[in-house]
């Protein structure tokens, strides 16, 4: 890698030393100038504030070398500081260092961010004292316009808060936490409280001039995120005279990047795309211009568009657990629990009929143990295959309607669930999640198909989504990547119109089957399960999904691999 020329090179006071302070167009360095008197008591733990490190043993050896960097693109802010205004803790250090301050009249603060334990971002500030005010000036310029080409970072953003969601907490987490770091860095926001359900979508679809900002902001749970992507998307597809009800119609990606300001029950998509639901570090990587893209699973049924999906589609249990914790709102979050026991105990499996489209000539497979990362090889490759390919799927017509076309598969049986995980649906409760090695970006999902087995296989299943055994080494469990697939309910009731459009014929209730339909109190298991669209129930059973590849942008960049603390480029300690 060529060495970036220098910019500026000083030498500034640092909590009573002297460091060596280098700005090149992609890192500003500092470096402790040793003296030949070896300082005892003065190292970095009384003159520096200590963040968390996990190799304790790399860290002290950084500290030791005095020796820092910072990567311009994760600067936050840069601030002329008034040397004389003390915080109540800067006080105490300025009795012990007045004297060697005194030559140092001039100080300039820069924000950066910070890496701990666990994927978390912190904003931490350290303050260079220098003696010359035209100096202190002149670097306080330099860095503002080495952060004014970075094109990335949004200016204006459109932000929603959702002040129901969760533990109702989204207004107080966006003013205490969000709002300063937005502040701090610049960025100027237009904020609405959201009154309703659908308050975003609707005011995305018809009322927001989206061309004033450069990113849209949702503070709340995977809910309020969901109303900010139908928005998005459909806004974007009316805008280009894109008829949303065809499936096999190629939607038009977003332009507006969207970030997530976790604040909900179980932010999903947060701890997918970041790695933690903590509002901080989401806010920091809205504020850097982090660009991830997300694929977008659309469903239809009979021709009709229903909803998008981004993480889990879910049929028999996980519909079943949703429908019944609809019912218990009043219990909290602790309605899931209670739900996700009583439909485990009940045991319900449905009979129908899967048929999908495999996804073929791609890198990566459902049980490969790869994990998808920031700057995914395999999401790089594979939307890149499938953008070059010009159509979400095969345009060839009899292949795409029918059934039974050569590329497609078809699997008739008893199912205890059906899901199809776009991304790995990790969560406290669940670390690995659905699907370990779902991707992000690749342009497919993963469809998991558990079939009618025993209440302790199940509950075998159930508990490997908590531990590290395989998910899918089981007889009655298989897992494809799939770009497209159908579902049809062996007995379909109001979805008679798609059936006879795939050729099914001939499927009608039987007379207990009216009964039980009409009649649920009398104990019989239900005929048909609901969908479970990420958390929301769909109004039909007979759907068809289809994944669109990279179709909108996150304010993210991935799960990044846990930090390496020799490495001089992340500081460890300020």
């Amino acid at each position: 890698m060529e060495k970036q020329p220098r910019l500026l090179s000083s030498q500034f006071l640092l909590k009573s030393r002297v460091f060596e302070v280098t700005l090149n167009r992609s890192l500003l360095t500092w470096k402790e100038i040793q003296t030949k008197k070896k300082r005892v008591s003065g190292g970095a733990h009384n003159t520096f504030k200590v963040g968390f490190c996990l190799a304790k043993v790399l860290c002290r050896k950084r500290q030791e070398s005095g020796s820092y960097c910072v990567p311009v693109s994760e600067i936050v802010a840069v601030r002329e500081t008034d040397v004389d205004s003390r915080t109540k803790d800067e006080r105490r250090w300025q009795k012990m260092s007045q004297r060697t301050t005194e030559g140092y009249p001039y100080a300039f603060t820069v924000s950066y961010v910070e890496r701990a334990r666990q994927h978390r971002w912190r904003c931490s500030d350290v303050t260079f004292h220098c003696s010359d005010s035209a100096l202190c000036l002149q670097w306080i310029q330099s860095i503002r316009e080495q952060l004014a080409l970075l094109t990335s970072r949004p200016k204006h953003l459109l932000v929603y808060i959702n002040p129901y969601g969760g533990k109702q907490q989204g207004k107080r987490i966006y003013e205490e936490k969000v709002a300063p770091l937005f502040s701090r860095a610049s960025i100027s926001t237009d904020v609405i409280v959201t009154e309703y359900a659908n308050h975003a979508r609707d005011h995305l679809l018809k009322g927001a001039d989206l061309k004033k900002y450069d990113g849209v902001v949702c503070v709340g749970g995977d809910g309020m995120f969901s109303e900010i992507i139908h928005g998005l998307i459909s806004r974007t597809q009316r805008d280009a005279g894109v008829d949303q009800n065809r499936p096999e119609q190629k939607l038009v990606p977003c332009g507006l990047r969207i970030g997530i300001i976790p604040a909900g029950s179980t932010d999903c998509i947060s701890y997918a795309t970041v790695g933690i639901n903590d509002p901080v570090t989401s806010a920091l990587h809205i504020i850097v211009g982090d660009s991830q893209p997300l694929d977008v699973c659309s469903v239809h049924h009979n021709n009709t568009f229903l909803r998008y999906s981004v993480s889990l589609l879910g049929y028999g249990f996980y519909g079943d657990v949703l429908t019944d914790s609809e019912r218990k709102r009043w219990m909290g979050p602790a309605r899931y629990d209670f739900s996700g026991f009583k439909t485990f105990l009940t045991h319900h499996y449905y009979e129908g009929t899967i048929s999908f489209l495999p996804a073929t000539n791609i890198l990566g497979t459902p049980r490969d143990k790869t994990r998808c990362r920031a700057g995914c090889y395999i999401c790089q490759h594979n939307g890149q295959l499938f953008s070059e390919d010009g159509q979400p799927y095969k345009s060839d017509e009899d292949t795409f309607h029918s059934e039974y076309g050569s590329d497609w598969r078809v699997i008739r049986g008893k199912f205890l669930a059906i899901n199809a995980a776009s991304m790995s649906c990790a969560c406290p409760r669940s670390p690995k999640g659905l699907s370990p090695s779902a991707h992000l970006a690749d342009g497919t999902t993963d469809l998991i198909l558990v079939r009618k087995c025993s209440r302790i296989n199940f509950l075998r299943h159930l508990l490997r989504h908590t531990n590290k055994d395989d998910q899918f080494d089981l007889s009655f469990v298989e897992v494809h990547r799939v770009r497209r697939f159908r579902f049809i309910p062996k007995y379909c009731g109001g979805d008679l119109e798609l059936d006879l459009r795939e050729g099914v014929r001939g499927h009608e209730l039987g007379l207990f089957g009216h009964i039980c339909r009409d009649h649920p109190a009398c104990g019989c298991a239900p005929v048909n399960s609901s969908w479970n669209c990420d958390g929301e129930i769909l109004s039909h059973a007979a759907i068809e999904v289809g994944v669109h590849c990279q179709l909108i942008r996150l304010f993210a960049r991935g799960i990044e691999e846990q930090p390496v603390f020799d490495d001089p480029c992340v500081p460890s300690v300020i």
